[in-house]
Protein backbone atom coordinates (compact mmCIF):
# COMPACT_ATOMS: atom_id res chain seq x y z
CA UNK A 1 0.00 0.00 0.00
CA UNK A 2 1.60 3.27 -1.08
CA UNK A 3 0.38 6.34 0.30
CA UNK A 4 1.34 9.74 -0.81
CA UNK A 5 1.57 13.02 0.74
CA UNK A 6 1.75 16.41 -0.89
CA UNK A 7 4.18 18.98 -0.05
CA UNK A 8 2.19 21.76 2.68
CA UNK A 9 2.67 24.29 4.18
CA UNK A 10 2.56 24.64 8.02
CA UNK A 11 1.89 28.16 8.54
CA UNK A 12 4.84 29.16 10.71
CA UNK A 13 7.67 28.97 7.88
CA UNK A 14 7.90 25.64 7.83
CA UNK A 15 7.51 23.23 5.15
CA UNK A 16 6.04 19.42 5.54
CA UNK A 17 8.16 17.95 2.22
CA UNK A 18 6.15 15.68 -0.55
CA UNK A 19 7.14 11.99 0.78
CA UNK A 20 6.05 8.62 -0.18
CA UNK A 21 5.06 5.94 2.55
CA UNK A 22 5.12 2.15 0.95
CA UNK A 23 3.59 -0.88 3.62
CA UNK A 24 4.73 -4.33 1.71
CA UNK A 25 4.95 -8.00 3.82
CA UNK A 26 8.03 -8.81 4.99
CA UNK A 27 7.84 -12.39 4.97
CA UNK A 28 7.28 -11.81 0.52
CA UNK A 29 7.63 -8.53 -0.12
CA UNK A 30 4.15 -8.25 -1.61
CA UNK A 31 2.63 -4.82 -1.85
CA UNK A 32 -0.30 -5.04 0.48
CA UNK A 33 -3.84 -2.89 0.53
CA UNK A 34 -5.96 -2.28 3.21
CA UNK A 35 -8.30 -5.22 2.98
CA UNK A 36 -5.22 -7.43 3.79
CA UNK A 37 -4.39 -4.57 6.99
CA UNK A 38 -7.49 -5.61 8.12
CA UNK A 39 -7.33 -9.16 7.85
CA UNK A 40 -3.87 -9.65 9.71
CA UNK A 41 -2.63 -11.85 6.71
CA UNK A 42 -0.91 -11.63 3.27
CA UNK A 43 -2.99 -12.93 0.44
CA UNK A 44 0.39 -13.51 -1.63
CA UNK A 45 1.96 -16.09 1.11
CA UNK A 46 -0.79 -16.58 3.39
CA UNK A 47 1.76 -15.76 6.28
CA UNK A 48 0.60 -13.67 9.12
CA UNK A 49 1.50 -9.84 8.16
CA UNK A 50 4.58 -8.47 9.13
CA UNK A 51 5.26 -5.19 7.81
CA UNK A 52 7.91 -3.63 6.41
CA UNK A 53 7.92 0.39 5.95
CA UNK A 54 9.75 2.49 3.24
CA UNK A 55 9.53 6.23 3.13
CA UNK A 56 10.88 8.13 0.76
CA UNK A 57 11.38 12.05 0.92
CA UNK A 58 11.10 14.66 -1.72
CA UNK A 59 13.16 17.67 -1.43
CA UNK A 60 10.56 20.55 -2.87
CA UNK A 61 11.66 23.27 -1.58
CA UNK A 62 14.84 24.99 -0.79
CA UNK A 63 14.97 27.41 2.60
CA UNK A 64 16.73 31.47 2.00
CA UNK A 65 20.30 31.65 1.70
CA UNK A 66 21.57 34.63 2.39
CA UNK A 67 25.63 35.06 2.30
CA UNK A 68 28.25 37.56 1.38
CA UNK A 69 31.20 37.68 0.02
CA UNK A 70 34.58 39.16 0.83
Amino acid sequence: MKIVNEPRDLGNGTVEPAHVVEHTCSSCGYDVDEAELAADTCSDCGEPLNLNQSVSIQVTTLPSIFGGTM
